[in-house]
């Protein structure tokens, strides 16, 4: 069988170097050859401009979406730069005088530093700020090494910044239009969640089973306490959302807590809320000011009872 090609707009860098790749990604034209001097250079068939440059006058971009670069596979790639040469020139636009930001290829770019290269073969392109900013994010969503919430924020831009729908977002990344939907989705997880899903806590699966907990916090804890599988997972956030004893709340909302006599205080709300964490279960402290009070802890089936008995008896809280 012959390979299959990626579908879409973006084919990675050599796309985006070429005039046909920047044109269908930005809907730009190519520009002409400089008439300032800049000419003199070689350029592609179209007017693209590749020469090298002193890797000092080239800066990163202020909207570059990687957020974290690996420090063994920049130092694995400046090893290859030292053997090899930089290779593959970087995709860069003028931005002042001898200033050129870079539109991809900062993992290059970092290498090259490391590997005290001192000029650096570049692809200069005429392009705005929102031309490059795309090219930036649907170069970046061709790596393999963007973290979820990274990929999901590219996303997001392409969508809300530069208009794209899932659809041509799907296209341009070489995905299908349900997983740029569901990545998206994953914007909405608690702050927390999405913390321990970009640290590589917890994976996509039990992010995707968080999205649907009514208490995503104390779901959390239990699964990175108890080292939780997805699948394990996705029954612990069933088991919260069926509530304490009596009707479930409506999807999207916490059940309510026991009423109480008495305003607590902030000292107490903050107790129940830690205990809930731990034990996975709606939790209530009725605290009276002669030192007496009630815990109460609600469950829904046998089996959260013989969970809090387990926890009580043989294990700590």
């Amino acid at each position: 069988m012959t390979a299959r090609k990626p579908r879409g707009l973006g084919r990675g860098l050599d796309a985006l170097l070429g005039d046909a790749g920047v044109a269908r990604v930005t809907g730009l034209k190519p520009e002409e050859p400089h008439k300032d001097g800049t000419g003199d250079a070689p350029h592609g068939a179209a007017g693209r401009l590749l020469q090298t440059l002193p890797i000092h006058l080239v800066r990163p971009s202020a909207t570059q979406p990687r957020r974290h670069f690996n420090a063994d596979a920049i130092e694995e790639l400046a090893a290859s730069i030292r053997a090899r040469g930089l290779l593959q020139p970087i995709l860069v636009r003028k931005v002042g005088h001898e200033a050129y930001e870079i539109v991809a290829g900062e993992r290059r770019w970092r290498a090259a530093q490391r590997a005290n290269i001192h000029d650096i073969p570049v692809v200069i392109r005429d392009l705005d700020d929102a031309a490059a900013a795309e090219i930036a994010l649907i170069e970046n969503l061709q790596r393999v090494d963007l973290n979820p919430m990274e990929e999901a924020a590219a996303y997001q831009r392409l969508s809300e910044t530069h208009g794209r729908t899932q659809e041509e977002i799907a296209a341009a990344v070489g995905k299908s239009r349900s997983h740029v939907a569901n990545m998206m989705r994953l914007l909405e997880l608690h702050p927390k969640c999405r913390k321990a899903l970009e640290d590589g806590a917890i994976s996509v699966g039990h992010a995707r089973a968080l999205l649907g907990a009514k208490h995503p916090e104390a779901a959390l804890l239990l699964i990175l306490k108890d080292g939780l599988n997805v699948r394990a997972a996705e029954a612990l956030v069933r088991r919260f959302n069926d509530g304490p004893a009596g009707e479930a709340a409506p999807r999207g909302k916490a059940p309510q807590k026991p009423s109480v006599p008495g305003k607590k205080d902030a000292d107490t709300r903050a107790l129940e809320a830690d205990l809930a964490a731990a034990l996975g279960l709606e939790v209530a402290i009725d605290h009276s000011p002669n030192g007496s009070g009630a815990l109460r802890i609600s469950y829904r089936s046998l089996d959260q009872l013989d969970d809090v008995c387990k926890r009580l008896m043989g294990t700590r809280i």
